[in-house]
């Protein structure tokens, strides 16, 4: 492990994962553990932000960790833990906390986003807009080098390097600054019905996205309703959005260049296309979802691998924390 650089990432348990979240990010995890020192966590308290149904919550919490490691996660060569099995995480976000700005945070555009949906001020909960100094202080505990990071995340990045270099500024050379870290081939799955906008479960119509557990009648219907356009040409074009996009699945599951698949289905119809897209979806996650279901009912794994992950996590973040707690002034623990 010695010399390599750090990596941290995490996933929210709270809801079902589609396959934008496994094209656009599980997958390229399993690429970084051979070249980096990675830290993949079930990020929990993120979670609860949003009321969650506590059964759901410790269902979900364990299928994800089955999930990182049936998609090829090695938890021999990483360490995976569930965030709230770390109390660091919290102790160093009241650090932050209190060196972070109500207008920063305020700014931030899930925090609007978000909180608009949620109604007025009044009944918007703090955690929602404290969640980025919670995320800050996930990354900084492990001292991480490198965070992957989607558009929708680089903001809240930003946020971690201010608040690391703020705190090194107050106190001296504490925190590592972290930079992202761009994939070099990470593809952005869109929204099946409305192909402008991002993939999410969180989206009304169930046939806008599928779900890594989708069993393969499901998706090839689902895939088989996906909007498309009049034009009948394949083209990889943002003029074709709904093409394009079946395009980036089929690309990122068979590792080939957009424009080799154009060339592919020239002349081809659209029909011909879908049902492949849907063929290679679920030949990708049936091994994955036969595993799942296998570590989902060993209980006794999965609890061994949280276990070890959250005591290795435990005392590579408790070093940083004492570190930030000298620094304050804090009288340290015998």
């Amino acid at each position: 492990m010695e010399g390599k650089k750090i990596i941290f990432s995490g996933i929210q348990p709270s809801g079902e994962l589609t396959i934008g979240n496994y094209l656009g990010a599980l997958k390229n995890w399993v690429k970084l553990q051979d070249e980096y020192d990675c830290y993949f966590c079930v990020v929990d308290l993120h979670a609860i932000t949003v009321k969650q149904e506590p059964k759901d919550l410790r269902r979900r919490t364990l299928e994800l960790l089955a999930i990182y490691i049936a998609a090829g996660i090695d938890p021999r060569k990483n360490t995976m833990f569930i965030q709230s099995h770390v109390p660091q995480h919290a102790e160093a976000a009241w650090l932050l906390n209190c060196i972070a700005y109500m207008g920063e945070l305020q700014r931030m555009t899930q925090f609007k986003d978000k909180s608009s949906k949620q109604g007025s001020g009044a009944s918007v909960n703090a955690g929602l807009l404290n969640y980025p100094v919670l995320m800050a202080a996930d990354i900084i505990l492990y001292q991480t080098d490198l965070v992957p990071v989607g558009k929708d995340q680089k903001q809240h990045l930003e946020l971690t390097r201010n608040l690391a270099e703020r705190f090194n500024g107050l106190y001296s050379d504490t925190l590592k600054v972290p930079d992202p870290y761009i994939p070099k081939a990470g593809a952005k799955i869109m929204d099946l019905q409305e192909p402008t906008k991002k993939m999410s479960k969180s989206s009304d119509n169930p046939n806008a996205y599928i779900l890594m557990m989708d069993p393969p009648e499901v998706i090839k219907k689902k895939i088989s309703r996906a909007v498309t356009d009049t034009l009948g040409v394949i083209k990889y074009s943002d003029e074709q959005p709904g093409i394009k996009n079946l395009i980036n699945i089929l690309s990122a599951i068979k590792g080939l260049n957009p424009e080799e698949i154009e060339l592919e289905y020239q002349g081809k119809g659209y029909a011909e296309l879908k049902n492949d897209v849907a063929e290679a979806i679920i030949g990708e996650l049936k091994p994955i979802q036969d595993k799942v279901k296998e570590l989902v009912n060993d209980k006794e794994y999965l609890k061994n691998i949280y276990k070890e992950g959250a005591e290795k996590a435990r005392y590579i973040a408790n070093k940083t924390l004492r570190k930030m707690k000298k620094k304050i002034g804090f009288i340290p623990q015998e």
